[in-house]
């Protein structure tokens, strides 16, 4: 993975922010007050996140035995999950945490992307990074030894090791088929995970993951590093010290008012999937011509522009217009 060291985290370089590919920031936010506080101590990286934490409300917290070696997952038929979720004062966790950093082997202790403006007010004002006009949603990751398996996310994602260290493994988009992924609708954090475990892949039910190997790139992140992870790009996140602090910030290059495309993907499985084959094979002809190789003046140049509608350029009115009317047929 190309590494990069020197990087200005006050004016992120817009080309970094709009790479296709994964990149590996070295040193970005030493700097933070809070890197430097746990550079301390975690009693200090502790104290410093006190400093935040308003108290009104609880974070919600995944705990799982010791048992589950960190790992996120699902149980043995994957009907249900190797975890729990509890809602717990922040103050509580980070208590908690720090009792059990001597344990060789500790219950897993990890409160995922946890709103940063919401729940640490003041906090990203003295630990800042330079978008531009981008307005990242900021999120932060505080737990033990923890395993996140791979999966990915729509938006881009730039994830900054504040106390810690992890170890990240990506994919291209392409290895999805090799990297046996699990129900799209019984997911353990939202989005659809590989079943591989990385500590012990079993080829043997999972023989294809060898060719995933061959096109993954790996990275140890050290506190103050950063990796930028391109939407849809495959990420398996591995927090390897007794306390660990990501902090990560999630932004699309797309509109805001787009929706997102799993939604189109959940309407096509239930509407397109099982038809019959030659039905099918219609369909996908009609999904090029309208979605995958769009060309406006192909597509509707026969048509006045004012009459044009959902065959036109996209725009917050006709997104409105259209979900209002996908919403009134799905409940029918």
């Amino acid at each position: 993975m190309r590494e990069i060291a020197g990087v200005a985290p006050d004016a992120l370089p817009d080309e970094l922010l709009r790479s296709t590919e994964p990149l590996v920031l070295r040193g970005l936010v030493t700097q933070w007050p809070m890197v430097q506080a746990a550079g301390q101590s975690t009693s200090a990286a502790i104290g410093y996140l006190k400093r935040f934490d308003h108290g009104g409300m609880p974070v919600v917290a995944t705990v799982a035995p010791p048992e589950a070696a960190g790992r996120v997952f699902y149980d043995d038929d994957i009907q249900g999950f190797n975890f729990r979720r509890e809602k717990i004062p922040l103050a509580v966790v980070l208590d908690t945490l720090r009792k059990y950093e001597a344990d060789p082997a500790p219950p897993l202790i990890y409160v995922a992307s946890t709103t940063v403006d919401t729940f640490l007010p003041g906090f990203r004002e003295e630990n800042r990074l330079g978008f531009g006009d981008r307005d990242p949603l900021a999120s932060i990751w505080i737990g033990n030894r923890s395993r996140i398996p791979a999966h990915q996310d729509v938006p881009d994602n730039l994830a900054c090791v504040a106390a810690g260290r992890r170890r990240v493994t990506l994919f291209p988009p392409s290895q999805l088929a090799n990297l046996y992924i699990g129900p799209l609708d019984h997911t353990p954090a939202g989005q659809a995970v590989s079943l591989v475990d990385f500590h012990a892949p079993d080829h043997a039910r999972f023989p294809r993951f060898a060719e995933a190997l061959r096109h993954a790139r790996g990275a140890e992140l050290e506190p103050g590093d950063a990796v930028f992870i391109p939407s849809m790009w495959w990420h398996h996140m591995e927090g390897l010290e007794a306390f660990n602090v990501l902090v990560n910030y999630w932004w699309r290059q797309s509109p805001a008012w787009m929706d997102t495309p799993m939604n189109s993907l959940m309407l096509a499985i239930m509407s397109v999937r099982d038809l019959p084959p030659a039905e099918r094979a219609i369909w996908k002809d009609v999904f090029a011509h309208y979605v995958f190789d769009y060309d406006e003046a192909e597509v509707a140049g026969h048509i006045p522009e004012p009459a044009r509608r959902a065959l036109g350029p996209m725009d917050e009115a006709r997104v409105r217009h259209l979900r209002a009317l996908l919403l009134k047929r799905l409940d029918r």
